[in-house]
């Protein structure tokens, strides 16, 4: 009797939860003119961004904390959880006054990014304990516009209301736009090298300019390297092992400071065609490599050592092609310097000489 009712009673909240689902309409949506935020942020799936310029990203959860942008890169980490939190905490200060709503609506129809949200949602949902078929559903559809005058909130739209709201961040002083680019380019990772020590089974180090400084570090395990010389491929027994540690460690975080993938053509290949500086390839213990080519980038006008020479190099940044030369970037040198060493770096010093 007791299952028999329990039965009972399962059947009977299915049919309320059918009739539920099957009578709702977009009137409730339409309703919702100022709902702009998220109440849970853990069950996005996927957040499509995109204005009349044909600029798009698309950002899509493939695991816990991990992102990617287009399908293509990794998106970073801190953008994603930015906008998520942005989404999550946006409130509406008030409505556009009435004389500016067709004005503010007629520049958002040109200028507004189109955002559209989907996320984990299950078609019966009942006292917080039923969940059942859940799917991948399209939740919001919202637009974004530009700041207010006084740069302290963004105008924002419903898909097919005619409302226009000013939404803005608490704690925040500023206005959120910026938050929601198009561009691809701003979601990317910038991770070159993202390696720790036993995850790298062989760093190459080549130097055209100098190739007797060319070597390779192989990791062998347990602190054990073996230490080439790329221009005879000789092992040497002789190497600062501390200087190999610090050397690999550099390889745990590298990320390049600026995308310049739209660089004038003609200037980009200038600097392709020349000699590269310095030629890093990393292969990790799966087998997978990378490879970075640096580049000289002229210094400024004017540039000088203690001892008044001229200095034709900048001093702070390199150019780098990354991404199996799909990318052209700037680095810094702050960053890189610790994996940009020649051979002689790593060498001990004979007796009797310093």
């Amino acid at each position: 009797m007791k299952n028999k009712n329990i039965f009972l009673l399962v059947i009977v909240l299915s049919l309320i939860a059918i009739v539920l689902w099957l009578t709702q309409s977009n009137s409730t949506f339409k309703r919702e003119l100022s709902n702009f935020a998220l109440d849970d942020t853990s069950n996005v799936t996927m957040i499509f961004l995109s204005d009349k310029n044909n600029n798009s990203v698309k950002l899509t959860k493939k695991a816990p904390g991990k992102w990617m942008v287009n399908d293509k890169y990794s998106a970073q980490k801190l953008s994603v959880e930015g906008l998520l939190k942005t989404m999550m905490e946006l409130q509406v200060s008030q409505p556009v006054a009435n004389a500016a709503q067709d004005n503010i609506i007629k520049e958002m129809a040109v200028n507004a990014v189109k955002v559209e949200i989907y996320q984990w949602v299950y078609r019966v949902h009942l006292f917080g304990i039923i969940h059942w078929f859940p799917h991948e559903k399209l939740t919001k559809v919202f637009y974004v516009g530009g700041a207010t005058q006084n740069n302290l909130g963004s105008f924002m739209l419903m898909e097919n209301s005619s409302r226009a709201f000013i939404t803005f961040v608490p704690g925040f002083r500023g206005f959120v736009s910026p938050r929601f680019s198009p561009i691809e380019k701003y979601w990317r990772d910038y991770s070159v090298f993202k390696k720790a020590i036993p995850e790298i089974a062989r760093v190459r180090v080549e130097i055209p300019q100098t190739p007797e400084l060319s070597y390779e570090i192989r990791n062998n395990g347990k602190n054990v390297f073996s230490f080439l010389s790329l221009v005879d491929n000789r092992e040497l027994p002789e190497y600062d092992t501390l200087k190999v540690l610090n050397f690999l460690s550099g390889f745990r975080n590298l990320s390049f400071e600026t995308l310049i993938n739209d660089m004038d053509p003609v200037r980009k290949d200038s600097i392709l065609a020349s000699q590269p500086f310095i030629i890093i390839t990393l292969t990790d213990t799966s087998g997978i490599s990378k490879t970075i080519k640096t580049y000289h980038k002229q210094g400024p006008e004017g540039q000088t050592d203690p001892e008044g020479h001229s200095l034709p190099y900048d001093l702070d940044r390199l150019y780098a092609l990354v991404n199996d030369g799909k990318d052209f970037t700037l680095i810094q040198y702050f960053s890189f310097d610790k994996v940009l060493r020649p051979k002689t770096y790593f060498l001990k010093e004979m007796p009797g000489k310093k």
